[in-house]
């Protein structure tokens, strides 16, 4: 349960940082770049990936296509929490577990119990009612909580593809993803900085780092808390996403002031509803 907790800790604190930034006018672009400089690091530190292991019939294409959404979606998730706010931006980035679970149906043909169709039903209801403006406000950017949740949910059926290649170990896949990454970041920091006349900010790489460490320690403790819960993964699914979104909804309105209405209110609420359905037709 102690590594299930630092997970949901660890990922709140990403978007506890994003938020911060804000007040820094910092450069959200060198902020991803720097945080898989410091992801990649601590990545091979701790898994010792062999790197020799990785052969050309490796899922090479879906490592690219994951390298190259992850810093693009990870832009839309620091603008999202800038303009949006990290109650709907994390309840957005949570509900994104529904996408696979519609590619299953659609895709794999996968049977679906009436549990897991409720859940879908209440999850979609429920990321209406999140993005739903307040009355009197006319500047409403939902287009970033809405490709967040759109892309998330593209992620993370890339990283299920990836895991049915078991000729290497996940956390050397993972390193080879977070490689591609850092050099789809860097490519656009080099052309900000030689063409746009950008500057490199420590303040930028000192956020960079910040958010390399945590949402690195979101992924390790989330495997170590699947690993705990070997036989009962259910567990671990709910409490992550469930977890995320109390904890990042109390810390967006009572550390950041966040207003939400009633709508938003009852989407959040219904979030976590469709979330324990979801469980529910995994246990059954």
């Amino acid at each position: 349960m102690l590594f299930l907790i630092l997970s949901i800790l660890c990922s709140v604190t990403v978007g506890i940082i994003f938020k911060i930034t804000r007040k820094y006018n910092a450069n959200a672009i060198q902020i991803i770049t720097f945080n898989y400089v410091m992801a990649l690091t601590l990545c091979y530190f701790t898994f010792n990936p062999n790197i020799t292991e990785v052969h050309t019939d490796a899922p090479w294409n879906i490592y690219i296509a994951v390298g190259v959404l992850l810093p693009i979606v990870f832009l839309f998730l620091f603008s999202s929490i800038k303009h949006m706010g990290i109650v709907k931006t994390d309840a957005a980035q949570r509900l994104s577990l529904f996408i696979p679970i519609i590619a299953a149906w659609l895709i794999f043909k996968e049977e679906f119990n009436s549990y897991k169709v409720i859940g879908l039903i209440i999850g979609f209801v429920a990321l209406l009612f999140i993005l739903k403006k307040q009355s009197g406000n006319n500047e409403n950017k939902w287009i970033y909580p809405a490709v967040v949740f759109l892309g998330f949910g593209i992620i993370d059926i890339l990283f299920k593809q990836i895991a049915l290649y078991t000729a290497l170990p996940y956390t050397t896949s993972l390193f080879m993803v977070f490689d591609i990454a850092l050099a789809v970041s860097l490519l656009i920091v080099i052309y900000d900085v030689v063409l746009k006349k950008e500057k490199l900010q420590s303040k930028n790489i000192l956020f960079g780092a910040l958010v390399g460490m945590f949402n690195f320690g979101n992924i390790l403790f989330y495997l170590k808390a699947h690993k705990a819960f070997a036989e009962n993964p259910s567990t671990v699914f709910a409490g992550m996403n469930m977890g995320v979104i109390v904890l990042g909804s109390l810390v967006g309105l009572l550390f950041f002031k966040e207003k939400l209405s009633k709508i938003n209110f009852i989407g959040i609420f219904l979030a976590l509803i469709a979330i324990i359905f979801i469980v529910f037709s995994q246990i059954s």
